[in-house]
């Protein structure tokens, strides 16, 4: 007889988007190395592989808390979750075109934010809602 343990949403929530951070920073890294070789761009100091790995990890770290608390305070919170971070990638991605000089910072930076918006606005709760992701990965 297995002794399951119920995990509270707190943990399910911040696990996912810890779960997910590291999968959007493995993604952020290749998306780096592909195009900077591919395209011939030169190194930039604010986005190499070290900086991915802490700000991406960071930042999901922090995205785990307004997560679980949108989905703690809203019967919907998923849902808002969701619409309020696709309007934040856009709005991001809207400023990184706008207020970048150089075009390969651009290119590189707006892939990058569309990157992580995709991760935090689709992924985080589809895992969050996903059985088969508690059960194996959680």
């Amino acid at each position: 007889m297995e002794n399951e343990v119920k995990k509270s949403i707190f943990y399910r929530a911040y696990m996912t988007t810890v779960f997910t951070g590291i999968s959007t920073t493995i993604l952020t890294m290749l998306y780096d190395l592909v195009i900077v070789d591919l395209f011939n761009f030169p190194s930039y100091a604010m986005i190499n592989v070290a900086t991915l790995i802490f700000f991406v990890n960071i930042l999901f770290l922090a995205i785990g808390f307004i997560y679980y608390g949108f989905i703690s305070l809203f019967k919907k919170g998923d849902i808002f979750f969701t619409i309020v971070s696709i309007l934040l990638t856009v709005f991001l991605v809207w400023e990184a075109e706008a207020h970048t000089v150089n075009m390969q910072f651009r290119d590189l930076l707006t892939g990058i934010i569309i990157i992580i918006g995709i991760a935090a606005s689709l992924a985080i709760p589809f895992l969050f809602h996903n059985k088969k992701f508690e059960e194996y990965i959680l």
